[in-house]
């Protein structure tokens, strides 16, 4: 099935791991034409979850496991893929946030600790339902906060996409999940508003 959510935008999925949080953070209803939102009901947020845990489990070569969701986990996965999304909007340079976004954090969620064959500790998603997705998804951040990758999942600037993307630019620079869709059309914007307050002038 794949990265379902990261398809419907285009978007290349970040390394290992990291790229289920991608994927999480991509299930809103977004883009143009808009997509529907991929945790609005139960069905079709089950369906994703089983792909994405398929797709994680061969991106990270670790043996795949099932977590069926209630009705009652809808709002906290999605609440939790917003806290996901506000977290990476604030880190995201020359952003407007509203006042007192920066204080905002993400839940806490069970993770345990855990020896492998190896003899090192190794974190371990805890939990049922939404939890153990958001636990999964917290321990994919701390690896990817660990490496340095983190900080190159951003959100497009373009606030009629919005979409995750994985900033693969040299220098962490990128601003657009696509240069061509999102980036062209901004800058085609920016011209014509400069050639009205031009004109406006003359």
């Amino acid at each position: 099935m794949g990265w379902s959510a990261l398809a419907r935008y285009d978007a290349d999925p970040a390394p290992g791991g990291l790229a289920l949080v991608q994927e999480l953070m991509n299930t809103i209803a977004a883009g143009k034409p808009r997509r529907e939102d991929l945790l609005a009901d139960l069905s079709t947020a089950q369906e994703w979850l089983n792909g994405a845990l398929a797709e994680w489990a061969t991106a990270t070569a670790v043996a795949p496991f099932r977590v069926t969701l209630g009705q009652d986990d809808l709002d906290g996965l999605r609440d939790f893929r917003d806290d996901l999304r506000h977290s990476v909007a604030v880190a995201d340079e020359g952003v407007e946030h509203p006042a007192g976004a920066a204080s905002r954090t993400l839940p806490a969620v069970p993770v345990s600790m855990q020896w492998d064959d190896s003899g090192h500790v190794r974190p371990v998603p805890r939990g049922s339902g939404w939890r153990k997705v958001a636990s999964l998804a917290a321990i994919e951040v701390f690896k990817a906060q660990q490496d340095g990758s983190w900080g190159r999942i951003k959100t497009c600037r373009n606030p009629r996409c919005a979409v995750a993307f994985f900033d693969r630019s040299r220098n962490n620079s990128g601003v657009w999940h696509s240069v061509k869709v999102c980036g062209n059309a901004a800058n085609l914007r920016a011209y014509r508003a400069r050639r009205r307050a031009s004109s406006a002038t003359m």
